[in-house]
């Protein structure tokens, strides 16, 4: 028995919450999850998500060989405990290897938790604060007409919320545009693809995408973009205010957020709202844009940011300055994933929008699920725990794919963020 352990206590509450079982799951059935499964002496199971997009084994193997030998025998309800150990206790902190093998063991003990409750997550979190979640789907296209076709089918799917990319002329791909419309998946080979990109180009392009979709749509349909990175600050800054006239929901990842001061000067020449953090580990990666106020919305996840745990510390932190949640939602997080988030959403005072990319008819039944889509928004369902199974017969077909993701380098050859 690993650790320390709580005392044995009456059946039915420690005695049955000890962990006697863990494994990871690993499959792809169109692209790579990485899936954590604990098992309790009382028999409750539950799941967590630990898919790193392009780097999912690192995960695996920091689960297998260091986490699980410190699991077996603790007691799942003690997952404030067993957070602060993993974290605390292994000096080598934070990183998106670490955070996310966190994460999938502290989703799976909320979720176990929630099933020995017999209530849905949401209720063990404070209970609901909203009836359904706000989401934006992905519209994509080779060119301007083509996106705006994407984002014209969006709306009569029923989104209230579009994130728009497109094409940029000049350019043989860009961020944000698939062959198939629906279902992008940016990984796709065992070694990283390399791209082309050309800041300038794309600059003097946007504004006249989003022209033509507000001159299409007008102001009812929220619309967003995400920027993936690619600006220096001061470019940010005039994207932003050529875009002031559409009307954006919010400009995602506008320039890199290492340092975090560089969003001080995008600030200070636009007004259009600021999203950022989908790449962000702990709260000391949005610490000081949070606390000056430098962003709208924070986008961090349940599964790259330690799970429910520490993504509470965050939003509760964001809340104080009026900053609300905006979490990732691409295909690489898994329906766990998704689920647990739509109970955090749902829950969250300072709410803002989650992303909701949707997953393959393939991995839908590889992860069965009770939240739905109705009318814009999602819905967490009332299933005890955060709703999300895994059918493990399934994953044995479709093993593992090793896939990275692309590199973006100016036309130049000079590497740059993809």
């Amino acid at each position: 028995m690993a650790g320390e352990t709580a005392g044995q206590g009456e059946a039915g509450s420690a005695n049955d919450r000890q962990i006697t079982g863990a494994k990871v799951i690993v499959c792809s059935p169109g692209r790579n999850f990485v899936t954590l499964k604990l098992e309790t002496k009382g028999g409750v199971t539950g799941l967590g998500d630990a898919t790193l997009n392009g780097r999912e084994l690192a995960v695996v193997a920091y689960l297998e060989e260091h986490v699980i030998p410190n699991l077996i025998g603790r007691d799942a309800g003690r997952i404030e405990d067993i957070w602060q150990f993993l974290y605390r206790g292994a000096y080598w902190r934070r990183g998106p290897v670490t955070m996310s093998a966190i994460a999938a063991v502290d989703t799976a003990l909320w979720d176990i938790k929630a099933k020995m409750a017999g209530m849905p997550l949401v209720d063990l979190l404070g209970g609901r604060s909203r009836e359904g979640v706000l989401v934006y789907g992905h519209a994509n296209g080779k060119d301007i007409e083509g996106t705006l076709d994407e984002v014209l089918r969006y709306k009569e799917m029923g989104y209230r919320a579009i994130r728009a990319q497109s094409g940029v002329p000049g350019l043989e791909k860009a961020y944000g545009v698939s062959k198939d419309r629906m279902f992008y998946e940016p990984a796709g080979s065992e070694l990283p693809d390399t791209e082309s990109w050309d800041t300038r180009a794309y600059l003097n392009f946007l504004p006249k995408l989003f022209d033509r979709l507000r001159d299409k749509l007008g102001f009812e349909i929220a619309l967003l973009h995400d920027g993936h990175h690619r600006m220096t600050p001061q470019e940010a800054a005039r994207l932003g205010k050529s875009l002031e006239p559409y009307d954006l929901f919010w400009l995602e990842d506008a320039t890199p957020a290492e340092n975090q001061e560089a969003f001080r000067l995008i600030r200070q020449h636009t007004t259009t709202p600021l999203a950022v953090g989908e790449v962000f580990n702990t709260v000391h990666d949005c610490r000081e844009l949070i606390q000056n106020q430098l962003i709208d919305y924070i986008r961090t996840t349940v599964v790259h940011a330690g799970g429910i745990t520490h993504l509470r510390r965050i939003a509760h932190l964001a809340e104080l300055y009026q900053v609300r949640t905006g979490s990732h939602g691409a295909t690489d997080l898994s329906p766990v994933c998704m689920g647990a988030a739509l109970h955090f959403d749902t829950w969250v005072p300072n709410f803002g929008i989650q992303e909701y990319m949707r997953h393959t008819d393939l991995t839908d039944e590889v992860f069965p699920h009770d939240y739905r889509f109705e009318d814009g928004y999602l819905i967490a369902g009332s299933t005890p725990g955060h709703g999300v199974t895994i059918d493990e017969e399934l994953t044995a077909k479709h093993p593992y794919d090793p896939k990275q993701l692309p590199v973006a380098r100016l036309r130049d050859g000079t590497l740059w963020n993809w």
